[in-house]
């Protein structure tokens, strides 16, 4: 998936069992992160970048979503552990994730990969490194940031 395609549209079982439907979250800009598994020591840094970050993302308008093959469980626990306060997806078959097209790391292990999205559902960045999950945070956050900036040039009357 490149910037400016339309993203995906999905419906996924949060932690609690809860489906979450990305087009109902349309209206705001929406940072979906693909992380291999919870409670990996690199997959932990990186959701911790995003719980420390996450008031920065609200405040810019944004919704976060977490998303890894992990079951309900597994998601609740790490949530729990680590006062993780967004959403984590269950995409247990990897159809959201080869849709996404997240490319494996080493051909073997599901990918991580950071993508923002407009209001209308639009990619406007996107980033994928396994083992760089601060810069995943930081060029989410800009963009979140430069996409709030942009709205409330719209929104300010002439």
């Amino acid at each position: 998936m490149r910037i400016g395609d339309l993203a995906p549209d999905f419906s996924l079982p949060d932690k609690n069992g809860a489906i979450v439907r990305l087009a109902a979250l349309r209206g705001a800009p929406v940072v979906v992160f693909f992380y291999p598994k919870d409670d990996t020591p690199t997959c932990t840094v990186e959701a911790c970048l995003f719980r420390d970050r996450y008031e920065d993302f609200v405040a810019a308008g944004a919704r976060v979503l977490g998303i890894s093959s992990d079951g309900a469980s597994s998601h609740a626990a790490f949530a729990k552990r680590y006062r993780l306060p967004f959403a984590l997806l269950t995409d247990r078959d990897g159809r959201v994730r080869r849709s996404w097209r997240v490319k494996r790391t080493m051909g073997l292990l599901p990918g991580r990969a950071t993508y923002v999205l407009d209001s209308q559902g639009t990619v406007r960045h996107v980033f994928q490194s396994a083992r760089n999950p601060e810069r995943h945070v930081n060029e989410a956050l800009s963009v979140v940031r430069h996409l709030a900036g942009s709205a409330a040039e719209v929104a300010r009357p002439a």
